[in-house]
């Protein structure tokens, strides 16, 4: 079930704002059509562009959630995801299970989706 909430970076909770604001940059810098950022449960975040080479193609949320991982994150509080469209939610649901909110925000940092795992 999504919803459609009128969001932004003002009236995030200052820690999606800040997922916000590194999935944004993330996607700037490298210039790429996605960018995402988790937050780990003990509050150390993640970000991660998507990445299109020749020989391997990974979504923006999947890198994030395996950089989490490959941290020794344990679970993730949240994801957020700067795209055109919300992308599967099942690395997510791989790491923390059911109930994590996943945002997409356009490319100004307005929320236009979201969804729990």
């Amino acid at each position: 079930m999504t919803d459609r909430p009128d969001s932004d970076l003002e009236t995030l909770a200052p820690e999606d704002a800040k997922l916000a604001t590194l999935a944004r940059a993330t996607r700037a810098r490298t210039q790429a059509p996605a960018g995402a950022a988790v937050r780990d449960l003990d509050g150390r975040t993640y970000a991660a562009a998507q990445v299109d080479l020749p020989s391997v193609r990974v979504g923006a949320l999947e890198l994030a959630v395996a950089m989490a991982v490959s941290s020794g994150a344990r679970g993730l509080e949240a994801a957020l995801v700067v795209a055109d469209d919300l992308p599967d939610v099942a690395p997510v649901r791989d790491l923390a299970g059911d109930g994590v909110p996943v945002l997409l925000a356009d490319p100004a940092g307005r929320v236009v989706d979201r969804t729990t795992t």
